[in-house]
């Protein structure tokens, strides 16, 4: 029984923070939302994490920033009110924890959050700091830059080895505690159009539908999908919103998961392109993230992969997510050489001591509105791990989560999402 306290509240409509490493948007409601130039919101934020359908490494552009957390409310009251509120700067954060009773005594790996089973976990805290561009107006150039603290239970998980004070290794069970810098920079050009808006920016990550912080998802756990694929991608990825309709992307990085002075970086392309359609009622976002040579070292994976979203009616909507993965030359875990340190090695036949190791995954979401402030999820999910190089098990699993989450108290200050799991 996961339950979160935060340090900022969240209304319908809001605008979630976009990008893989953002916070719960939300402000306290003061009246109309100003004006947009994007499609209208197809969802209600509260109770779901996000308003607008998610894309990464960018704000979303178009989208005014309504957010006003409770320390800048109390900020805009003092004697420097004035100066915070002309400098766009917000602070924010939270505080999560959670509960879980399972049939396994050792590990639930390869679920998380809740790695270790029959315990009560303190998972996460963050903090943010934060100038969002404003990518409504087209008059003029604006900047912007997004920071986060995060210390947290999987620091593997969420940030690159090279990053964190503390990895893990191929089992989850080996996390422990640590302090890390999970930070985003933007750059928002907006030139002298209603159509169109460019942005760039540092340490991004590219569209998905969980992220690794927890109000950013509709479930407190992740999907099976979500723990094998890699994360964090440093490097520089542009964004132009072409009309309503279309956005672009493309980017250089240096592969995933690695901080860019590393000896496993590498030189990777990243290329993106998303559709919404049906009055914002629909989305679909195909990519192609860190192509390069696809030589086996630290997760240096090509991803080809695709989000889809769509809305049924005023209550009911779905997301779906796809990928496909390889690393070419992997050790073979019969052979005489040894994984590379941070990754397992691969089932290959009989006599290679290297092989092509693929998988591919898929996980959907079925979202149900119950209220303002409660909804029910239904996630699904599948990954044949074929040479069992993500999870070290040359294996099928099938996962199933239905939990209902509900915000608690004025302005929504916390959160609870209880939810039964099965995995196989």
């Amino acid at each position: 029984m996961p339950v979160r306290l935060r340090l900022r509240p969240a209304r319908r409509g809001a605008r979630p923070d976009s990008g893989r490493c953002r916070s719960e948007g939300g402000n306290v409601d003061s009246g109309p939302e100003p004006p947009r130039r994007a499609l209208p919101s197809p969802l209600p934020s509260p109770p779901f994490p996000f308003s607008d359908w998610p894309y990464g490494g960018s704000p979303e552009i178009g989208v005014p920033d309504t957010d006003v957390p409770p320390l800048m409310q109390a900020l805009y009251a003092g004697s420097h009110g004035a100066a915070w509120e002309q400098s766009r700067v917000k602070l924010s954060g939270w505080v999560a924890g959670s509960f879980n009773l399972s049939t396994s005594h050792n590990s639930n790996d390869p679920a998380v959050y809740d790695i270790f089973p029959n315990r009560i976990e303190f998972d996460q805290t963050v903090l943010y700091a934060e100038r969002l561009p404003d990518t409504v107006q087209t008059d003029h150039f604006d900047w912007g830059f997004h920071l986060s603290g995060l210390y947290c239970m999987a620091p593997a998980i969420v940030s690159p080895p090279t990053w964190a004070t503390s990895a893990s290794n191929c089992s989850t069970s080996t996390v422990s505690m640590a302090l890390i810098p999970c930070s985003n920079t933007w750059t928002s050009i907006s030139p002298r159009s209603s159509k169109d808006s460019t942005t760039a920016s540092a340490a991004s990550s590219v569209p998905g539908i969980e992220a690794q912080l927890a109000p950013n998802n509709y479930i407190y756990t992740h999907s099976l999908l979500y723990v094998i694929d890699p994360f964090t991608d440093t490097g520089i990825l542009g964004a132009v919103r072409l009309n309503d309709r279309w956005l672009v992307q493309l980017g250089l990085t240096a592969s995933h998961d690695v901080a860019p002075w590393t000896s496993d970086a590498r030189p990777s392309a990243t290329a993106c392109i998303s559709y919404t359609f049906n009055q914002g009622n629909d989305n679909v976002c195909p990519c192609v993230n860190g192509l390069n040579d696809g030589r086996y070292s630290c997760n240096n994976l090509q991803m080809f992969g695709s989000t889809r979203y769509h809305k049924f009616n005023a209550s009911w909507h779905m997301a779906t997510e796809a990928w496909y993965m390889y690393h070419r030359g992997v050790h073979s875990i019969s052979g005489p050489l040894a994984p590379d340190k941070g990754t397992c090695g691969a089932v290959c036949s009989a006599g290679e001591i290297r092989c092509f190791a693929p998988e591919w995954a898929m996980v959907n979401y079925l979202e149900k509105e119950l209220s303002a402030k409660h909804f029910v999820s239904l996630r699904t999910d599948f990954l044949d791990d074929m040479k069992g190089q993500r999870t070290g098990f040359k294996t099928r699993y099938i996962d199933a989560t239905l939990m209902g989450g509900a915000r608690v108290g004025k302005h929504h200050p916390a959160t609870s999402r209880n939810q039964i799991r099965s995995c196989s």
